[in-house]
Formats: C-alpha cells, structure tokens, sequence
C-alpha cells in the first residue's frame, strides 16, 4: 500500500462566485462560497476520496490570483 504524505489542491475564484479548487494528480473537485469554507471543502473531499489508512498527513491549498491582483 502507497500513501502519499501530502496532496496539493489549486484553488481560484470561480467566475460565478465563490471559489473552486482541484487536485492535480487526482479526479477531486470540489467549490464553496467563500476561501474558509472552500478549506473545510477540501478537507472534507480528501476524507471522502482516500481511505483512512491511506489519507495523506498534510493537504496543500494554493490560491491562484487573476493575472494583475499579484
């Protein structure tokens, strides 16, 4: 059995509001109306989509900003 120790989501306002966020590497989605509930979201998709055993220790949430909102 593999387990990774961490993942990585990318996340960016969505165009119709709020935010989304992906894992590159992985088919998890997932959005929320706000960043604070967009961090609970990706925590709640890594524990629905690993078991357990083989849930990574450390999840990465990197925001990309729109180009000229550096």
């Amino acid at each position: 059995m593999h387990t990774e120790k961490e993942i990585i989501f990318i996340a960016w306002e969505s165009p119709e509001g709020g935010y989304e966020a992906h894992s590159p590497g992985h088919s998890i989605f997932t959005q929320a109306d706000n960043f604070e509930e967009l961090k609970a979201m990706v925590h709640d998709a890594v524990c629905c989509h690993f078991e357990e055993d083989e849930r990574p220790r450390i999840i990465r949430l990197h925001q990309v900003l729109p180009p000229g909102d550096e």
